[in-house]
């Protein structure tokens, strides 16, 4: 059938199965069931035999055509070496990537599990074990078109972002520049020494499935970074890192079974809590004009709002400047 240049918004069920069906070479049935995802348009699909398969669409101008082949390679990688993952199916092209009116998309096998709950100690270490694994696989190469997360190449063009669109709030603008230059000072000598890898980037419990029998796999790379190490540890934490000792020596314990770690690099932990803080704060500002984004977040752009968000700011430079390791 002849396809409209519709876009992302114009991305209708006839235009998608049609797409995953020439990408795949297999006839797809009229199932799509929108999965939860805030980003992009994800859809479960069927074949006419029965097999499950989840697309996704990637929303245009969040990352680039190689930024995306970045995050498949290292999912490949973690699959080849026998990390659980669930990795993009090879299409027609022969790549994992294809094009539909301006939109890439990929598809990938669909995998059942649930979220997995850490409630003993041995739980904290098999989520070391399975970050040892993947930090060896993240190693091997890097990622050329992914962000490399450092104060003053990541979290330095946030800022500028919310500066240079007058995201903040007039009254509190020259608070928020102070504040953020005293932030960037802090921490910006702490990452000088550090290893940058393949990170999965967002690593908390809701991106790791517990499959029975299978045991833990890891979902949802969208947001790998080259990144410390640790980034894929704090994230999983239950408190700040001073109140997570415990969970920390668990943590590392099991990963160092299968790959060394730096102690000395959980100096970063608080720093990359409040490198997160901001990066959310700039990513609201590209998501203001989004219907579904103004429903989520009515206060956004306040005065109220941008209090409490420059008070979080502060407590949080407090923690990093008052850390001893």
């Amino acid at each position: 059938m002849d396809k409209i240049n519709s876009g992302f918004e114009g991305l209708t069920p006839e235009i998608f199965i049609d797409a995953v069906e020439d990408a795949l070479d297999i006839r797809m049935t009229g199932l799509a069931v929108p999965l939860n995802s805030y980003i992009n348009r994800v859809y479960e699909m069927q074949a006419m035999d029965g097999t499950r398969f989840v697309a996704k669409f990637y929303r245009p101008g969040r990352w680039s055509k190689e930024a995306l082949m970045d995050e498949h390679d290292f999912v490949l990688d973690c699959q080849d070496a026998e990390i659980p993952v669930i990795a993009p199916v090879i299409l027609n092209n022969e790549k994992t990537i294809a094009e539909v009116d301006g939109v890439f998309f990929a598809v990938f096998p669909k995998r059942l599990g649930r979220f997995f709950e850490v409630c003993e100690d041995n739980d904290w270490k098999r989520l070391g074990n399975i970050l040892g694994r993947l930090h060896s696989a993240g190693a091997a190469k890097k990622a050329k078109a992914r962000i490399e997360h450092h104060p003053l190449k990541s979290t330095i063009d946030e800022i500028e972002f919310l500066k240079d669109g007058w995201f903040v709030a007039p009254r509190f603008m020259s608070e928020f520049n102070k504040l953020t230059d005293d932030i960037l000072e802090t921490i910006k000598d702490l990452f000088d020494d550090a290893e940058y890898i393949r990170t999965h980037g967002d690593c908390h419990c809701g991106n790791i499935l517990y499959r029975s029998g299978e045991g833990l796999m890891l979902i949802d790379f969208d947001d790998m970074l080259m990144a410390p190490p640790v980034q894929d540890l704090w994230l999983l934490l239950p408190d700040h890192a001073n109140n997570s000792k415990k969970e920390l020596n668990l943590i590392i314990k099991g990963y160092t079974q299968f790959r060394d770690f730096d102690r000395s690099s959980l100096k970063l932990i608080e720093p990359l809590r409040i490198m997160r803080m901001l990066y959310f704060l700039s990513w609201c500002a590209k998501q203001e004009k989004d219907l579904k984004f103004k429903a989520n977040f009515p206060t956004w752009g306040t005065e109220s709002y941008w209090r409490q968000e420059l008070n979080d700011l502060k407590k949080q430079l407090d923690i990093i400047k008052s850390e001893r390791w």
